[in-house]
């Protein structure tokens, strides 16, 4: 077994995070042929999309301190085993129900895979490139989705989505036995480090305890506030990109140009993740991102599903792209945030479970209550309803994030 050198490890973790976002990406360009095959109705496929998160929003603050205590490269070479089994497990599947429960499994492996990765990151990288890496980190689940979404309306009507499930099993075997070779064994003993909230932390031979270090994740408001602004984001992006091959097969798009469409959709979200870090690096306060990239996804919602625009499908898809790439700098300023405002070294894991949990809230939730708008109202004119209600809250709550970040480094 060989270590690689600790920038290309990090990047190789950022390489393990996109194999696990493949897994919640490979659905929607299945959608079509789930309905065709199994008769899904339109609620029942948003409860398919959303359903990878149930693990997420009930279990993932724990599923942190399990990845805390089992070493950070352990459980993403867990979650990546746990992720291949259920995949595989899925091109079995002969019924919704079955798909349903194998999503929830492929949740917990999602969740093993992304939650140590920034404290993995954090581990492996110099401070000063700490915000840009984490920045790119961020990128992973569009990152993830976009390569689905270009690659799954070719294949899947060739193949079928049973090979697709098969695929992406072995893809997920692979990239474990990848990270179990490549990345540095996990430390027996914690660094010190000092955080901007709080003081030094010595090395010590021993953890503390999981229920210590979940009290003391839960009673400091920042990884409430971070977790809160995610789940404002995470909800409400899933909803619309998720949608799309539906929206636009509904439309008459099919083929090469419908795998354009939407993989071209969730990957330009990549850019606002890179953009964040870079940004932040060059001294831009966090709330300032977050509230430039939840202010375009407002703008960009309403251009994209309001009424006025329904004769102009190209004004439509210039507001989805305005929606997810400037709503990329939300997710990548918030990871920053969540490294920042953790306790300290050994809640960083916690702090991402948090963070998670309500991310995977919003994305269980945001899905169906959309469903259910568009088939109230016979089409998607009333998304931004809920799309703007999310990004009024998620400025409320930046403002609040940030003021926090600016009262602990102003401490002595």
């Amino acid at each position: 077994m060989s270590s690689l050198p600790a920038q290309r490890a990090a990047w190789l973790v950022v390489l393990a995070g996109g194999v696990a976002a493949l897994q919640v990406g490979k659905l929607p360009p299945a959608l079509p042929a789930l309905q065709a095959e199994l008769g899904l109705t339109l609620v029942q496929s948003g409860f398919l999309l959303s359903m990878v998160q149930l693990a997420g929003m009930s279990l993932a603050v724990f599923m942190g301190l399990w990845a805390d205590g089992m070493g950070l490269r352990r459980s993403m070479v867990r979650g990546l085993c746990l992720l291949a089994l259920a995949s595989g497990w899925g091109g079995f599947a002969t019924s919704v129900t079955a798909l349903l429960a194998l999503r929830a499994i492929e949740g917990l492996g999602f969740l093993l895979v992304a939650l140590p990765a920034p404290a993995l990151i954090r581990r492996l990288v110099p401070p000063a490139q700490l915000p840009g890496m984490l920045g790119v980190w961020g990128a992973y689940m569009p990152t993830g989705t976009a390569l689905a979404l270009l690659v799954g309306p070719l294949f899947i009507p060739a193949w079928g989505w049973i090979a697709w499930w098969w695929l992406f099993a072995a893809v997920s075997l692979a990239m474990a036995m990848w990270v179990f070779r490549s990345l540095p064994a996990d430390p027996t003993v914690l660094p010190a480090v000092v955080t901007c909230t709080g003081p030094r932390v010595e090395p010590s031979q021993t953890r503390p305890g999981p229920w210590h270090r979940l009290r003391l994740t839960l009673s400091t408001p920042g990884p409430w506030l971070v977790a809160l602004t995610f789940g404002m984001y995470s909800g409400q992006w899933l909803a619309v990109v998720g949608f799309l091959p539906s929206i636009y097969a509904a439309a008459g798009v099919s083929g090469v140009l419908l795998g354009l469409l939407t993989a071209l959709a969730a990957a330009v979200n990549i850019v606002g993740n890179m953009a964040s870090g870079r940004l932040l690096q060059r001294g831009w306060a966090p709330r300032a991102t977050l509230w430039l990239g939840f202010g375009a996804m407002a703008l960009g919602s309403t251009v994209a599903f309001t009424s006025f625009t329904e004769t102009q499908p190209w004004l439509r898809f210039a507001g989805v792209l305005l929606f997810s790439g400037m709503g990329g700098l939300v997710p990548g300023t918030l990871f920053s945030l969540a490294v920042r405002l953790a306790p300290g070294e050994q809640q960083v894991a916690t702090t991402v479970g948090w963070v998670q949990q309500l991310s995977a809230l919003g994305q269980f939730v945001g899905p169906p209550v959309v469903a259910a708008l568009a088939a109230r109202a016979g089409g998607w004119q009333l998304t931004p309803l809920f799309t703007l209600g999310c990004c009024a809250v998620g400025a409320v709550l930046a403002w609040a994030a940030g003021r926090l970040l600016s009262q602990a480094q102003s401490r002595p």
